[in-house]
């Protein structure tokens, strides 16, 4: 679905990542992981549209999208729950949500259609139907999590980017996230996963990359990374060029 061919991207003239190739293919899911300032941010920017390429190329289902704008990304079916949430605080979970919906706002039966999505996110997270008209400002950060998942699911997406989705939430909320993403993995939707949390995104991962210093330096299927010494390595900054795990 996903293919990145020796991917250059950064800010003010200066690339954080470097010569980054990966595949994702259709109904997988593919953790991306490594330490703060790896470049994780950098390169799922970069697929969304938010952060041009400076070399190399990004194409989705044989098109060329390295050149697209970020509008035009996403009607192609790529979505991003950005780091950080980003939800609009002063607007309620029900407003936040339908935001996540003007990408198929202007379809034929899009009332019914939006019934249909908001009803699937509701499903997935039933503490955000409780919550439906209360301001996401005064949310916990977990339930501010469930919002963004669910903003970003209203537009039905076919690749689904989360950009550390787990950051500062309770050991038993990060479980009750990475458990709806298992579900969501299970209903054949594709995702890119990147986050810190290693052990819990292999056990949803198909397969994995492991990026330090702007570059992927090991890579290899969720059970592979998870028994190797390639992520310990990466985490701690060692990070010989060699050291890579395949399937």
């Amino acid at each position: 679905m996903l293919e990145i061919e020796g991917l250059r991207a950064g800010y003010n003239g200066s690339d954080a990542i470097r010569a980054v190739s990966m595949r994702i293919e259709a109904g997988s899911v593919v953790a991306l992981l490594g330490p703060n300032g790896a470049g994780k941010s950098t390169l799922v920017n970069a697929i969304s549209g938010l952060n041009r390429a400076s070399a190399g190329s990004i194409r989705f289902e044989g098109t060329d999208i390295t050149r697209l704008s970020a509008p035009e990304i996403v009607e192609l079916g790529i979505v991003q729950v950005p780091e950080g949430r980003q939800l609009f605080g002063p607007l309620s979970v029900a407003e936040n949500l339908s935001l996540g919906f003007q990408r198929l706002s202007g379809r034929p039966g899009a009332k019914a259609l939006f019934r249909e999505r908001l009803d699937y996110v509701y499903a997935l997270f039933p503490r955000l139907q409780e919550r439906a008209g209360q301001r996401a400002i005064t949310l916990s950060g977990g339930e501010q999590s469930m919002v963004a998942v669910g903003r970003a699911l209203m537009a039905d997406p076919r690749l689904l980017l989360l950009d550390e989705p787990s950051i500062g939430l309770a050991p038993l909320v990060v479980e009750l996230l990475f458990g709806v993403l298992g579900t969501l993995r299970e209903s054949g939707l594709t995702m890119l996963v990147v986050e810190q949390h290693a052990e819990e995104s292999l056990r949803v991962a198909d397969y994995g990359y492991v990026m330090a210093s702007g570059a992927i330096t090991a890579q290899g299927t969720g059970a592979e990374l998870a028994a190797s010494e390639a992520l310990q390595h990466s985490y701690l900054g060692e990070h010989p060029a060699e050291l890579k795990v395949r399937a």
